[in-house]
Parts: C-alpha cells; structure tokens; sequence
C-alpha cells in the first residue's frame, strides 16, 4: 500500500454517495478540484468538527471550483444520518471494505485506527496537497483550502495571460 504523494496522479475510481449518486473522480478531469477526505468514523467528536468545518466552508471550495467528498468505513445508513443531522451539502462515501483507503495509501493511525488523510486533486487529476493529522479536524479544511485558492488564483492568471 504506497501512499499517493504531492504530484502523483490521483487514482480514478467509482463508488457510490450516501445520496445515491454514482461518484467518478474521473467525471469531476477538466471542469473541477477534488477535496477528498478521509476520515475514520461518522458521528465521532473530532470527525463530526471536521465535516462540519467542511460544511462551513463549502461555499468558498465550490466558488474557488473544488469538490468536497468524504470517504469514511461507516455505511449508507450512518452516512444518510450524520449528513442530514449536520445539513452537510457534500457527498459521502462508504469505504466499508478499505478499498479507498488502500487505493490512495492512507495510513492507519497506532496500526488499526482508519486514518484521517485530506488530498487536494487539480483539475488534471494531479494531487497537489496531502495533510496528515489525525487530532487536528480543522486544519485539514483551512490547508486544503488554502491549496484550492491558490488553484484557482492560479487558473485565473492563466485564463488572462491567454485572452
């Protein structure tokens, strides 16, 4: 299990949101940035401040043209739950076999906690940021939103130099 690094691609996959939807990272190569998070557990302490710092945010990651996604092991149900409990406005996966987890390489936290891993994947598929910490819920928003801003500062700059 290699951990997916800054510049590494992104791998694709496909798996279905809490909302019903069929979610393809591919679908999202060209039009928008992913915020993928990883975290262990729905309706936890640290997990819930963390998803809902995500739904704080959400609007300036979708102004700045990002995707929000959650993948954690809790299923379908636990997802529908804490999603409408918390109103959050984003996807949520369910990783319940590890699949995910594996593909991207997140780490488990003293051997067996799932991690919680936070991945910033350009337009192009590329990921641009990875943040670890698995007590620190509310910098994984503000460093991936940091990443997402400068992205899109950045595609802006680029979109005027060619006009």
């Amino acid at each position: 299990m290699a951990a997916i690094s800054v510049g590494d691609h992104a791998p694709d996959f496909s798996a279905t949101a809490h909302t019903g939807e069929t979610i393809r990272l591919a679908d999202f190569a060209g039009d928008k940035a992913v915020v993928l998070f990883f975290y262990p557990k729905d309706g936890t302490p640290i997990c819930t401040k963390e998803a809902c710092t995500f739904r704080d945010y959400y609007e300036q990651f979708t102004e700045a043209g990002a995707q929000v996604i959650g993948v954690s092991s809790s299923g379908d149900e636990s997802h529908r739950t804490f999603a409408g409990r918390h109103r959050l406005p984003f996807p949520l996966i369910s990783d319940t076999d590890g699949a995910l987890r594996k593909a991207f390489g997140v780490p488990k936290t003293l051997g067996f906690l799932p991690g919680r891993v936070t991945y910033v994947i350009d337009k192009h598929g590329i990921v641009r940021m990875t943040f670890v910490a698995q007590m620190t819920a509310d910098r994984h928003v503000t460093e991936a939103l940091n990443v997402i801003q400068a992205l899109s500062a950045a595609g802006s700059e680029e979109r005027g130099a060619r006009s």
